[in-house]
């Protein structure tokens, strides 16, 4: 038997560790039931924080934890899947390619920036999305101290005022000074089409945040789009042309596009429709979890964010489902009622929240020990020794907040 896992984000890191766990507790023998995972690199890309400066370290490796807990990694792109066939095609970073069986798959591919058809965007514009985006930025951004002072080479446009574009842009100010000397006069705005900033945040925190832009010298244009981009900077939809040599599109995301190989129900963000335990209903044999999934965390109508908080128990419960319908044991229903937001306001702190309904619990340079603890510990992954690896995964405990 054999489980197949695409990804190794979030998700797809705690599918493995939580298939393992239960395979290891049912006694049963790497041999027996295989535990793989396909991804491109086994690292986990920590992609919260990415707005950060020097990307290239924000990696956590991952071999030597699959090694302790035998799950097999195959590296490669998963570039078709066959539900019929169950079936799954890999690429390798050679071009060689190979189909690898599955009895149960999990779809643990994550989500990718929304990029719409906006003039100029695909030539001129940054995102922190994916590590070779965020990277490519931090490298823009070094290099804009080799160009003459100008207002546009000062001046950072952010398209989108949620969770990422306001992280992304109050992180900018300190990045650009180290860059640029601390006397330098920047200049950062936000551009969002909703009418209030952080639009998913809610009027409790929105003070909070719309202070921290303030002191941090970030304007905002709200209710109008980005129409256009050029070499010399971002004309909006209300007309207004800001010059800028810097431009970072933060405005939505969406499925990985492996998903829609899936022959079942998506939901508008292209995220495949799961039952209580992450199965896709319509598919026999397969599971999503993550940003790939659409589901349920409670019976109140709330439902999982695209964020690592959500991605990492949504693994854990579908690795654990996975193996336990291939090993004759119950399943377990996902759910997840405690939900917090922490929010990086750079050197004007953090906000941390509490609840669906965003109760502020901590600002500040608190709320800033919280971000950075989160960032640093909470979210990697767990150390290489097999008891330990596998104790984290329990579904029950997995962001138990």
């Amino acid at each position: 038997m054999r489980i197949v896992i695409i990804g190794a984000g979030f998700a797809g890191m705690y599918a493995a560790l939580s298939a393992a766990r239960l395979r290891d507790i049912q006694g049963v023998s790497p041999e027996k039931l295989e535990i793989a995972l396909v991804s491109p690199e086994p690292t986990l890309v920590v992609r919260p924080r990415l707005y950060e400066p020097k990307p290239e370290t924000l990696t956590a490796p991952l071999q030597h934890v699959l090694n302790a807990i035998d799950v097999v990694y195959v590296q490669g792109r998963a570039e078709a899947i066959d539900t019929g066939a169950k079936l799954v095609e890999i690429v390798a970073a050679q071009g060689a390619r190979k189909k690898l069986s599955y009895d149960r798959l999990i779809v643990a591919t994550g989500s990718r920036l929304f990029r719409p058809n906006v003039p100029g965007l695909a030539e001129h514009g940054f995102s922190v999305d994916q590590l070779d985006d965020a990277i490519a930025l931090d490298r823009h951004l070094h290099q804009l101290s080799s160009r003459p002072a100008s207002k546009a080479r000062n001046t950072v446009v952010v398209a989108g005022g949620g969770f990422t574009g306001i992280e992304a842009a109050t992180e900018v100010p300190s990045r650009l000074r180290a860059i640029l000397g601390k006397d330098a006069e920047l200049r950062v705005v936000i551009v969002d089409r909703n009418e209030a900033i952080a639009p998913d945040m809610g009027a409790g925190p929105r003070p909070i945040i719309q202070e921290a832009l303030r002191k941090l010298g970030v304007e905002t244009r709200l209710g109008v789009g980005v129409g256009s981009l050029d070499k010399s900077g971002v004309t909006l939809s209300s007309g207004e042309h800001i010059e800028c040599e810097t431009v970072i599109w933060a405005a939505g995301m969406r499925a990985a596009p492996l998903t829609a190989q899936i022959p079942a129900e998506r939901d508008q963000f292209g995220r495949l429709l799961v039952d209580r335990e992450l199965r896709v209903p319509s598919v026999n044999g397969v599971f999503a979890t993550g940003d790939a999934a659409r589901a349920a965390c409670d019976d109140n109508g709330n439902y999982a964010l695209m964020s690592c908080q959500h991605a990492t128990r949504m693994g854990a419960f579908a690795g654990n489902n996975a193996a336990a319908e291939l090993l004759g044991v119950s399943t377990r229903p996902y759910h997840q009622k405690a939900y917090v937001t922490c929010l990086d306001l750079g050197q004007a702190g953090a906000l941390f929240t509490r609840g669906w309904e965003r109760t502020v619990e901590m600002v500040g340079d608190v709320a800033k020990k919280t971000k950075q603890e989160i960032n640093t510990v909470w979210i990697y992954p767990p150390k290489a020794e097999r008891a330990a690896a596998l104790a984290s995964a329990d579904p029950e405990r997995v962001t138990s907040l």
